[in-house]
């Protein structure tokens, strides 16, 4: 695999400079032979994570400042040798990640003790206790009752139970803030100065100031942030600066505004998983279905003389996969390609475009609903109408197919995977994915081999809640390669052609990996055919 470490960044060789100090405002001094550092200096968590040796104890003695050594300068005369080499510290954006971990574990145990105190409160146990030792009742409810609301406890950690949420919503509207929400807004906190460690336009000013505004949980200062960085940058490059960080700056909206429905959105995102409920009001995915209902359809189509000319040079390299995407354009076309490989075996190879962003909804699978459906379940129209496509075209029962799509079309293209039906009629043997946000998701055959392809400029890969700070990896089979590109803007380093055009240039490695790994469908195109899918 290329990668094995948790985050996007990972997997490809880092384009950006060394990582900045933690406090590059103030960078740290060597202090001259026989002299004291300053005990006031500011707290250095690199030093605090790096145990101390007990010959270098730190000493009970008053600092020098205070008296004059009695002993003779010979002894504290510095050494005229070269010290001897140590081993490298830990890098300032590791340790913050280090860090955001066990915040993160401590906010979610919180969590989790707030809603066991409140179960125990209003339990059926507890009342029938009651009636045989009502001393011991009242002893107990007190206790928990301040372990829940009171500062030294958890702050108001209520949860569940209707006692529980009650108080909970009280705690919200008084602005109580829990522990547990204390802890997991640190932790986001931590995971964007990590994460600005390979981004440094997040340390530019306008940037800081709606990243710490947001941290504070104060929206107006937000807002006038964002207006800011919006004004200063414009749409599309303000939105690419703060890509890296979307999913923790909504979870912090989600968490510290006064609606308690939509905090499971944030708690999913702390722990490293796919939210199933939106950011602002805490509505389910499953509501979804509705918006998305069609049953799918699919009808063969011709191909212009733009895609005819595209097909024609065709062949079994992802540049080439990218280009035929690209060509099919994002109206409802996909394609169905039919390989005689170098092996004499038949495979097949269908390519799946991405999400047209003209209107929220079309008469195509390829819209912005259809890209919240596939990205948060999987059994979506556009996986239905490509269900159908393949019976449609009679492609034969155990036949090997290679699924390839960018965007929403990556997404389906795994929602096929982890199909039962799919899996069990069809031998998906590879899927490969450009800018979608997959991670969440898992192929139902084991032997499926995955391949991921990200810019980490490109804001969609991050959708799924695993960013550049996620503390949760892939599966060691899976194999993602990501790069930084000139492509900086969103939504250019999002457009195929940005991918394309990448994988042919500064990364022509990872495309020759590409190749390497879906050898198998070397050999002679005998069918190209277009397919234009419909809702219903």
């Amino acid at each position: 695999m290329e990668s094995a470490a948790p985050a996007k960044a990972e997997g490809a060789t880092k384009t950006t400079g060394a990582a900045a100090p933690l406090r590059a405002s103030e960078p740290t001094q060597t202090p001259e032979p026989g002299q004291v550092s300053d005990p006031e200096a500011v707290f250095d968590p690199a030093e605090a994570a790096r145990p101390e040796p007990s010959s270098k104890a730190p000493s009970s003695k008053a600092p020098s400042s205070k008296a004059p050594s009695s002993k003779a300068p010979s002894s504290k005369a510095p050494s005229t040798e070269a010290p001897s080499p140590e081993a490298p510290p830990r890098t300032d954006p590791e340790l913050l990640l280090a860090a955001s971990v066990l915040l993160a574990d401590a906010a979610l145990t919180a969590k989790q003790a707030g809603a066991e105190l409140s179960g125990a409160l209003s339990s059926r146990r507890l009342a029938l206790e009651a009636l045989r030792r009502p001393g011991w009742a009242v002893g107990t409810a007190v206790s928990c009752a301040r372990a829940l609301a009171g500062p030294s406890g958890l702050g108001f950690g209520s949860h569940g139970g209707l006692l529980g949420e009650l108080a909970r919503f009280a705690g919200i509207v008084t602005y109580r803030r829990p522990a547990a929400v204390a802890l997991a807004v640190d932790a986001f906190a931590l995971r964007i100065g990590a994460i600005a460690s390979d981004h440094p336009n997040l340390d530019a000013p306008l940037a800081r100031r709606l990243t710490d505004a947001v941290v504070a949980g104060n929206r107006l200062e937000a807002l006038r942030a964002m207006y800011a960085l919006v004004e200063h940058l414009g749409v599309t490059r303000a939105l690419t600066t703060v890509s890296p960080v979307i999913m923790e700056l909504l979870a912090l909206l989600s968490l510290l505004d006064e609606n308690p429905v939509n905090d499971g959105f944030s708690w999913v995102t702390l722990a490293g998983g796919v939210p199933t409920t939106d950011p602002f009001f805490g509505l389910p995915s499953t509501l979804l279905k509705y918006l998305n209902p069609g049953p799918g359809r699919a009808e063969r189509a011709e191909a212009d003389s733009i895609l005819a000319k595209v097909l024609a040079t065709s062949a079994n390299d992802i540049v080439s996969y990218v280009t035929d995407i690209g060509a099919l354009g994002n109206h409802g076309l996909v394609l169905l390609r039919r390989v005689e490989c170098t092996d004499g075996a038949v495979r097949h190879v269908l390519l799946l475009p991405g999400t047209s962003f003209a209107l929220l909804s079309n008469s195509t699978p390829q819209d912005l609903v259809g890209a919240f459906d596939g990205l948060l379940r999987t059994d979506t129209t556009y996986t239905r109408a490509a269900r159908k496509l393949l019976l449609r075209a009679g492609v034969p029962a155990g036949s090997e197919i290679m699924l390839v799509g960018h965007s929403l079309g990556g997404l389906t293209a795994m929602n096929l995977a982890a199909d039962v039906e799919v899996s069990s009629r069809y031998q998906v043997t590879h899927v490969i994915t450009l800018g979608s946000p997959i991670d969440g998701k898992r192929p139902a055959d084991h032997t499926t081999q995955v391949i991921s392809l990200v810019n980490k400029h490109d804001v969609i890969p991050m959708l799924d809640g695993r960013g550049p700070a996620s503390p949760n990896g892939i599966p060691d089979s899976w194999v993602e390669l990501a790069w930084l590109d000139e492509s900086y803007d969103y939504p250019l380093s999002h457009a195929p052609q940005a991918y394309s055009d990448t994988l042919r240039g500064p990364m022509a490695h990872h495309r020759e990996k590409v190749n390497a790994l879906i050898g198998a469908y070397d050999g002679r195109i005998v069918g190209n055919q277009p397919y234009m899918l419909r809702d219903k």
